[in-house]
């Protein structure tokens, strides 16, 4: 398998690895800094300003990755994670920690689009699933890796401590693309006229179908990113990062074999066995009471995600035009990023600061993902045939 996918593919995996682990690590600490500095009223605005950034930035990411490389986007969105890492010690207040949070969502406003759009160059068509899920397995090693490591610095050392430690990660996953050759044929150099957007550009229509699902099953990612670590030490676990742990650790045992499922048996299929398992395991987060009833959920949550995203991925690039890929896969992570978005923001809302709402704020994420799951018949019905 090794060489089945080449040497260019697996620094991308590697590069993931070090750029997840970088901003997922400080996740379950955030809410009780924020607190500490008194922005405890503000804890839904840590996911959704991290992600309103990302998602403004998109349309600029896919342009650029189709006209001056996937490489020097995917560079400035890790620089821009060590840089951000680095400067969460130095700030003093709850704005000045907000406006930090609102410049560190370019992170992901450009190194996932970049990484994506990498791999669809090089991956031929009917492996496209598999290596989506390969590729969503370091991805989630990293997240999974990310939390478990920034629980253990903070518990053990300072706050200060994980945020250095966050920005190391941030520059090794620059470090190891050094050398790559880029894909791109003829890449333009930049120029601030590029910057410029018409309408046409800041979305491909012809993935709206994946977009849409995406949005929908990922509303319930905002929620668990917002809620989970006041849930968690309501339940009594001491390190806030153990549910992301085990739901990512589950969701890396499905990637693959889910990946290879949607080549073989279609992607609407397989997303609506996920988008249904989202759903029912939202439900079970909402009802859970002890600790081990919330870890249960936290496998099933992670198998579904595990199996929804390298699908939605591959989806996405089944649809997309070879020379608009940056911006198909811009269009997607902007939908990924209003659900996650307004997840965060919504059970915020619900949840407010009172235990006695966590079930509802959980049982939105439920029924946002039942939603994902009809929508998939209405699509496969309508437009299926459309882009054959």
């Amino acid at each position: 398998m090794i060489r089945r996918y080449g040497k260019q593919f697996w620094i991308m995996c590697a590069s993931s690895v070090f750029f997840f682990s970088s901003f997922n690590m400080i996740i379950p600490e955030l809410p009780a800094y924020l607190t500490q500095l008194g922005g405890e009223d503000y804890k839904g605005l840590i996911i959704s300003l991290f992600t309103l950034t990302a998602m403004l930035s998109r349309p600029f990411s896919g342009k650029l990755a189709d006209k001056v490389g996937r490489i020097p986007v995917m560079i400035f969105g890790s620089a821009i994670c060590f840089i951000a890492s680095g400067l969460y010690p130095l700030i003093g207040g709850v704005a000045s920690f907000l406006l930090l949070r609102f410049f560190h969502g370019f992170s992901t406003g450009f190194k996932p689009t970049g990484t994506s759009a990498y791999v669809a160059d090089i991956i031929p068509a009917n492996k496209r699933g598999e290596a989506m899920g390969i590729l969503g397995i370091f991805n989630s090693t990293g997240m999974a890796l990310g939390p478990s490591i920034g629980g253990w610095i903070a518990a053990n050392y300072t706050t200060d401590i994980l945020f250095y430690t966050s920005a190391a990660f941030g520059l090794m996953s620059v470090l190891v693309l050094v050398g790559l050759k880029e894909t791109v044929k003829k890449p333009e150099p930049f120029s601030p006229k590029l910057l410029k957007m018409k309408v046409s550009e800041f979305y491909e229509p012809r993935v709206v179908g994946p977009s849409i699902t995406m949005m929908l099953t990922v509303f319930s990612f905002g929620i668990v990113l917002t809620i989970i670590p006041d849930f968690s030490v309501y339940l009594g676990f001491e390190n806030k990062g153990i549910f992301f742990t085990v739901f990512v650790i589950a969701s890396l045992f499905i990637r693959l074999i889910a990946g290879r499922a949607s080549d073989r048996f279609g992607r609407v299929k397989v997303l609506r066995f996920s988008s249904i398992s989202v759903s029912i395991a939202m439900l079970l987060i909402g009802f859970a009471s002890t600790q081990w009833h919330l870890i249960g959920a936290a496998v099933l949550f992670g198998m579904a995600v595990g199996t929804n995203s390298p699908t939605v991925f591959a989806w996405t690039i089944d649809l997309s035009r070879e020379e608009a890929r940056g911006k198909a896969m811009a269009t997607m992570y902007i939908a990924l990023e209003i659900g996650i978005g307004t997840g965060a923001l919504i059970s915020a809302a619900i949840y407010d600061n009172d235990p006695a709402n966590f079930s509802w704020a959980f049982w939105m994420g439920s029924i946002s993902a039942f939603i994902a799951f009809l929508y998939l018949f209405s699509w496969e019905k309508r437009y299926q045939h459309k882009y054959e």
